[in-house]
């Protein structure tokens, strides 16, 4: 399961994707809003994606966690929008028959997010606000513009 949404992110729903008979591990990382980034007290983050090729880079993603472990149960939902400090933003949940590579592939998954995926946050803060693109962990002014 792959999703982009607005819409709050239901952890419990999106594990349960990756729930079989088949699997002793089920690994499930959120990604949240936090009050404080590099010293500053954060108000809130804005988060925006390239549709489609969003949606491309993390069914690609799933993909390469199948090749490389063979594991199926891969659910993957970024939120976009608006966030408050707390609010989860990434559920990525892993399916596996051992923990091990459920771990592994959870990580793995995780940080190709952040590498491949044209999503960037505007992290909203006391004094000012600063664009992240989330390939490059750089702040930048806008967004680049994709046509």
């Amino acid at each position: 399961m792959i999703e982009i949404t607005e819409n709050p992110l239901q952890p419990e729903k999106i594990t349960e994707k990756v729930k079989k008979a088949t699997n002793g591990g089920i690994i499930t990382f959120l990604g949240c809003t936090r009050l404080y980034n590099d010293g500053k007290k954060v108000n809130y983050l804005e988060y925006e994606a390239y549709r489609p090729m969003a949606d491309i880079k993390l069914m690609e993603i799933a993909n390469e966690v199948e090749k490389k472990w063979g594991l199926k149960q891969v659910a993957i939902s970024h939120r976009l929008g608006r966030l408050a400090v707390g609010e989860i933003s990434l559920v990525v949940a892993i399916g596996a028959p051992h923990r091990k590579e459920a771990i592994k592939a959870c990580e793995y998954a995780v940080n190709r997010i952040k590498e491949i995926v044209p999503i960037w946050k505007k992290e909203t803060f006391e004094g000012g606000s600063v664009w992240i693109g989330s390939q490059t962990g750089k702040p930048f002014i806008t967004p680049p513009i994709i046509e």
